[in-house]
């Protein structure tokens, strides 16, 4: 067999690849800023939930910044995780504005109501162990959770509310879990999974805090990396360091 060749099986049929279609993403050119910009807004554009030319893009040495004006909290961060998820993309700074329509507009109190109302509804948090405070609409959470999942239901339960123009997430992070074997069960999640390549990535962990550090392919492996590390027991503080390889396509 030819040392470029390798075998895969599928339903117990033989198909023989060869590594260039492995090496393809490795000759590609690095991207211009001209590309990335063009990648970001047709990236924009394919999302149902935004409207053309809703959002605008400018790209300096890999970093966008997007601006416009929206009429929702939750248009506001998709438009940056939409970014953020398109390869070549060093960095997003955000300078959105958000303009609800006049029949959309809720005072601080609504919007206080709002968030405890949904907590209430929400069996994976307890409403009682966090604080809520709104001021010209922006939100302030404070409390202790046990668990960064449930940090993210409640961010993904505040975005969706009518009234918030911003959100300050102080909430910390409180496990009970025991730090067993920590650094070597971060480690064989990393090569479970079918994003991250773990040999890339090399990780330190000091009692509760785990700091990355490394290059990745793309910001989508970036998060799914992070995600993997506070999915741990006892993890309450994780410090990324991974940088995001220039010239290379998201996974």
């Amino acid at each position: 067999m030819p040392a470029d060749t390798v075998n895969v099986f599928m339903a117990n049929l033989p198909i023989r690849i060869t590594n260039s279609i492995y090496s393809t993403r490795k000759n590609k050119t690095m991207k211009t800023d001209s590309e990335i910009q063009k990648d970001v807004m047709n990236e924009l554009n394919w999302e149902p939930f935004f409207k053309a030319s809703e959002i605008g893009v400018a790209v300096k040495n890999g970093v966008v910044t997007l601006s416009g004006t929206v009429d929702s909290y939750l248009r506001k961060t998709t438009a940056e995780r939409v970014a953020k998820r398109v390869a070549g993309v060093k960095a997003v700074a955000e300078d959105i504005e958000i303009k609800y329509p006049s029949d959309l507009q809720k005072n601080d109190t609504e919007i206080a109501e709002a968030i405890l109302n949904a907590l209430k509804w929400n069996s994976a948090v307890t409403e009682d162990k966090i604080k809520v405070k709104v001021e010209n609409g922006i939100v302030t959470l404070d409390g202790q959770l046990e668990w960064e999942f449930q940090k993210g239901v409640v961010v993904s339960e505040i975005e969706r509310l009518l009234g918030v123009k911003r959100f300050i997430n102080n909430i910390s992070l409180k496990n009970i879990a025991p730090l067993t074997d920590l650094k070597q069960k971060i480690r064989s999640a990393f090569e479970r999974s079918a994003t991250i390549d773990a040999d890339k990535i090399s990780l330190e962990a000091s009692g509760s805090k785990v700091t990355l550090k490394g290059e990745v392919r793309s910001w989508k492996e970036r998060a799914d990396a992070e995600m993997a590390v506070w999915s741990a027991p006892g993890v309450y503080q994780v410090d990324n360091q991974l940088s995001v390889k220039s010239g290379v396509y998201a996974l």
